[in-house]
């Protein structure tokens, strides 16, 4: 496994832990989150108050069905499920597009 896969890999183990530390040692400062027609987050910052959402409990369980790589994009799809405070679950599937900066 690359290492932009492995660290993907980490991202999510890290989510299914609760591992808040960890899940940002995974980020850099100008992080991006953006769900259509939900939310747009920059800055690690955004992103670090959304880790533990009050309107869920416990841990996720997030499950990646697929990853692909090519020059430094890394395409993860998966599955993720959540207890909601109120009562119920979400069950949701997802594709994440991940960018590495080439150094230099």
């Amino acid at each position: 496994m690359s290492p932009n896969k492995m660290t993907v890999q980490k991202y999510m183990d890290s989510f299914n832990k609760s591992d808040h530390e960890q899940i940002l040692s995974c980020l850099t400062e100008d992080i991006e989150w953006f769900m259509p027609s939900a939310f747009h987050l920059k800055g690690k910052d955004a992103f670090d108050k959304e880790i533990e959402n009050d309107a869920f409990t416990g841990s996720p369980t997030i499950r990646i069905t697929r990853m692909t790589e090519e020059n430094n994009v890394v395409i993860a799809e998966g599955t993720v499920r959540a207890a909601r405070k109120g009562g119920g679950l979400l069950n949701a599937m997802f594709v994440m597009f991940l960018k590495w900066r080439t150094p230099g």
